[in-house]
This record gives structure tokens, sequence and C-alpha cells, in this order.
């Protein structure tokens, strides 16, 4: 029996990870952040070497981007130096590595394609952070790539995760439209939702498969403003509040957001055979889980 390892199954992506895991029948060993604190490395080397697992799906992370432009020792002991532990422990008992990266690798310019228009975001594409989390993710990475290929390492970016229970941004808005507040949302960063359900499959996806490694991105088909979103979020809600517009500048929070996060993810598309499903179609799933 396939045994899977998920750091970070306290959160909404590892709870993800746990559920789809087990529904496909592996023996899954959920660990949050109580149980295997990542930046302890006896204790990560300790337990990995404890389950064996085939495969660790590390999603934990310190996710407050704001936190970490105010402490970016702690993001990079966290998210950079916490995800080299991980690595030796997986080398260490020939178990496979999928650890879960961010759109912040990247400076938020968008790309041009051969026509001149903005592309979105490819896995071989310069990564040039302009935040302490985007740069302590890429210390993450840089650890898991320094591995040899035939080990099946592999990163995952994906951008603008939401899902069932946690903060995420649907679950703001919605909070806030119910409430009765205005709503304004910035409307100058693009980028990709996805669906911590969707995203958890495709993980296990690259997980059971002998052609992954290396980088991939991976979020819903789609691509939205922050505004747009919320739009179509409170749409699908059936919940009729005008959604004012706002800039990024005008927000003023403390780190720096891309301002263009859309990624390609075909080379996953090429490899599960099929995309995510569209953001919208997230959206209305969703929705379904939130009012149960």
């Amino acid at each position: 029996m396939t045994i899977v390892l998920v750091t970070g199954a306290g959160g909404q992506l590892g709870r993800a990870v746990v559920d789809a895991a087990a529904l496909r029948g592996f023996a899954v060993v959920g660990l949050d952040r109580a149980a295997m604190p990542v930046e302890n490395a006896d204790l990560v080397r300790e337990q990995v070497a404890r389950h064996r697992p085939d495969c660790v799906v590390h999603c934990a992370a310190w996710t407050d981007v704001d936190g970490c432009e105010a402490d970016p020792t702690r993001a990079d002991r966290v998210n950079g130096h916490a995800t080299a532990y991980v690595a030796e422990a997986c080398r260490a008992v020939d178990a496979r590595l999928l650890a879960v990266s961010t759109d912040y690798v990247f400076a938020g310019l968008a790309p041009k394609g051969a026509d001149g228009h903005s592309r979105a975001f490819v896995t071989d594409d310069c990564v040039d952070p302009e935040s302490s989390y985007g740069r302590s993710k890429l210390l993450g990475e840089q650890a898991v790539l320094r591995a040899p290929l035939d080990l099946g390492f592999c990163v995952v970016r994906t951008s603008w995760v939401f899902g069932p229970g946690g903060r995420n941004f649907p679950g703001a808005i919605l909070a806030r439209a119910r409430s009765g507040q205005p709503l304004r949302v910035v409307d100058d960063q693009i980028g990709c939702p996805t669906y911590a359900v969707d995203l958890a499959e495709a993980l296990l996806d690259l997980a059971v498969s002998d052609r992954a490694s290396g980088v991939y991105h991976a979020a819903n088909e789609g691509v939205v403003s922050w505004h747009g979103f919320a739009v179509e979020l409170l749409r699908q809600a059936g919940l009729d509040v005008e959604v004012g517009t706002m800039t990024t500048a005008e927000l003023g929070r403390p780190a720096p957001r891309p301002a263009w996060s859309a990624l390609d993810c075909s080379k996953l598309t090429a490899l599960r055979g099929r995309p995510l499903p569209p953001w919208q179609d997230a959206v209305a799933r969703y929705l379904s889980k939130e009012s149960k």
C-alpha cells in the first residue's frame, strides 16, 4: 500500500491532501505543526524515518506574506531551511517529495509572448521574488531541486489557494458581504485562483507518476483579477452586493504583491492528461461545501 506523509496537515491544503489520499486508498500520515514543526531538523528526520513513506507532500509553510516581510529570518527558517530538512529526510528513506511553492517566486511583471502580448509564466521562466515570502519559498525550491533527478522530487508552484475551512479570500469576501459592510477589492493584480481540493488531486497524480520530476505549475484554468474573483463569487452565492475597485497602492500592504501571477500549467496537464477545472467551476463547488 502506498504511504503518503503530509506536512502541514492542519492547513486548508494539507487537510485536502489528507482527505484525497484517504479516498484513493493510500495509507495517510497527516502531521500538523504540533506533531512536526518542520524547522526542527531532528524531529523531521525522526518522523520521516519512523513512517518511511513512499511520498511526502510538503504543504507546511508560513504563508503570512506581510508577516514574512516583517521577519525574513523566520520566513527563511520555516519556508526555506525547513524544506531542505524535509528533502534530506526523504533522500534518507528513498521517498519521493512534492514541495508546494508559490507564484511569489516571480517578480510579477507579465512576460511577453511572440505576439507581444502578456503570457502566463512557464516553469522555466526566470525567478526574481520581490518579497521576503517569495525569497524564502525560492530558497525551499532550490533545496528540493538540488536532489538528483532520478529521485523524482517535484516543486509545485500554485497561486491564490482557497478551500473549505481556514482563512482565505472567498471566506473573507462572503463574511464582509453578509455583514453589510462596503466592499472594495484590488483590480490591478491578475492571477489564477486555485481550489485546494483540485490542487490536492493534482499533487497526488504527481505522487504516483513515474515520470514526474522538476518544476510544475498547478492552478485552476482561467485568469482573473481579485476584483473579478470577488464579483463572480458573490454572483454564484446569490448576494447582490456592489464591489468597488481599488489599487494595490491604495491597499497599502507592507509586502509587495505580484501584479501578474498567471501560471502556465501545460506541463502538468500533459502529465495528467487533463487540466484542473476552470476556477468558476471550483467556486461553485467551494460554495456547495461552504453552505453545508
